[in-house]
């Protein structure tokens, strides 16, 4: 890898992965400085707000943060985060022309998957890590367990619907490595104590 991270590196630094949608690019650092602080370091940027880039930039300024981008869906997107400064790729799917350029850009992936057929098409792609998404309308621990079984050589970052009070239950399944939240940056302006006491929750659960 371009800077020696791998996707096992970025799923081992904290049990949750925020997953970031962030309007106003003056939000970043302060996002960025309160989730590490309280013990957080691979940030999930969505390139879902026309700030993204821009906060990627802002984000990976901030000392000890890992920041990644997420809701990647083709090879255009994925260069312009790395370019950025993402060292890591999120995509809602899996499809063979991101998991190509992830590997021409050397970053690492977690591609989205919901079933054994996606699954297997990364496996093909060489790929063992993956995001369980959307996790809970996918049918919850239950399809992951499910799914885990014959794919034992997978790993998982479960994502979507996961909350505080569910996080701990998922992260109990050997399958998972970490799971992805939006529950610690609620929208708006942020308050950096509230950002920094949900980060030290979160980085505290048990896995």
């Amino acid at each position: 890898m371009q800077d020696g991270m791998t996707v096992d590196a970025v799923m081992a630094l904290a049990p949750v992965i925020p997953v970031l949608v962030v309007h106003d690019m003056a939000h970043a650092r302060p996002i960025a400085e309160a989730l590490v602080a309280g013990g957080i370091r691979a940030l999930e940027v969505t390139l879902r707000t026309p700030a993204a880039l821009d906060v990627i930039r802002e984000m990976a300024r901030v000392e000890g943060a890992v920041v990644g981008a997420g809701t990647v869906v083709n090879g255009s997107q994925l260069d312009e985060a790395v370019a950025a400064g993402a060292r890591f790729i999120v995509s809602p799917g899996l499809t063979e022309g991101v998991a190509r350029a992830a590997t021409q850009a050397d970053v690492p992936l977690l591609p989205g998957v919901s079933d054994a057929a996606d699954i297997m098409r990364g496996l093909d792609l060489g790929l063992t890590r993956f995001k369980f998404f959307p996790a809970e309308a996918s049918g919850g621990i239950a399809a992951l367990k499910a799914l885990a079984a014959p794919f034992f050589q997978c790993r998982f970052c479960p994502t979507g619907g996961i909350t505080v009070d569910t996080a701990p239950a998922w992260l109990a399944v050997p399958a998972v490595a970490c799971v992805g939240g939006s529950w610690l940056v609620p929208a708006g302006a942020p308050d950096r104590a509230a950002i920094e006491q949900q980060a030290r929750a979160a980085a505290a659960l048990a896995r």
